[in-house]
């Protein structure tokens, strides 16, 4: 007589909320059990500005994109980098750290050049020039697509050019500090913020500090006239002395660069840290409670058993 095999058959539907998680320091992420695919932003620690006559510091790499592929129910490391150190005595700036996620690097940006070492360093995006000689530092080193960061500016003598940003290349010196280039505006965590602004560049021979780009950056100092303004961001860069005195530090988890320093005995700002904030969309499912194996089926249809 035939007969009913194996459990009553039942579907149920639902939806995996969407998830959103910002990580201002280094850890873990954790995919949830239908996780398949993440939106993210990965932006790496901002650079130090030179410290005298010096160049902005080059905002951190900026990386965001949506639908990178993932595993579900998995543990990723997470890498926020952090910004480079202030420099002092004459001293290049120092380049940012790299953050990372999964198979996305941002680099560090790069340190603003000085009377010690005149060329902006390469990086996300790369150094204000210190002088005539020296050279702005190039950015998306190493190259990306998308970009993720632009060239600083080129300086003249007693000032130094503008740190690169992450939508616009630094300002080059003429007359006063060039100011940072502007940062990139993102909105994955709800709140649109600019992220990677460059930092001012410093004047030692008249004229203000220049102003640090939107996303964090840093104002560079003057010997005798205004600092420069810190760059709006999810947090603020500093402002440059007013006159004379330190350079303003690139805003916490922004990647901004730091502002460049007017004299050796000054310090130049430090670069912002990064930060990476990734989104796990939303995930309709359906799950059955019960799935016949074919062959278990084929052999009780055969054996006249199955209902």
């Amino acid at each position: 007589m035939p007969r009913l095999i194996g459990a009553v058959q039942t579907v149920s539907t639902g939806t995996q909320s969407a998830v959103t998680t910002t990580f201002t320091s280094s850890g873990t992420l954790t995919t949830a059990a239908r996780t398949s695919s993440i939106d993210y932003l990965v932006v790496a620690g901002g650079a130090s500005g030179g410290s005298q006559n010096a160049g902005g510091g080059g905002a951190g790499g900026f990386r965001t994109a949506t639908g990178l592929s993932v595993s579900a129910s998995t543990d990723y490391p997470i890498t926020v980098g952090g910004g480079g150190a202030a420099a002092t005595l004459s001293t290049h700036g120092i380049n940012g750290s790299n953050s990372v996620f999964s198979s996305i690097t941002s680099t560090g940006g790069g340190g603003g050049g000085s009377d010690g070492s005149t060329s902006g360093s390469a990086g996300g995006s790369g150094g204000g020039a210190n002088q005539p000689g020296g050279s702005a530092g190039a950015g998306n080193t190493p190259p990306v697509s998308p970009s993720q960061g632009s060239a600083g500016g080129a300086g003249e003598e007693n000032r130094g050019g503008g740190g690169g940003g992450a939508s616009a290349v630094g300002v080059a010196a003429s007359g006063k500090g060039g100011n940072g280039g502007a940062g990139t505006a993102s909105s994955l965590d709800g709140t649109p913020y600019f992220y990677s602004g460059g930092g001012g560049g410093a004047s030692y021979g008249g004229g203000a500090g220049g102003t640090g780009g939107a996303g964090g950056g840093g104002g560079g100092t003057s010997k005798t006239a205004a600092g420069g303004a810190g760059g709006a961001g999810r947090n603020a860069g500093g402002a440059g002395s007013t006159p004379d005195g330190n350079a303003g530090a690139g805003g916490a988890n922004t990647g901004g660069g730091g502002g460049g320093g007017r004299d050796r005995t000054d310090s130049s700002g430090a670069g912002g840290s990064g930060i990476v904030i990734t989104k796990e969309p939303a995930v309709d499912f359906t799950d059955a409670s019960s799935v016949w194996d074919i062959r278990t089926v084929f052999r009780q249809i055969v054996a006249d058993d199955w209902v």
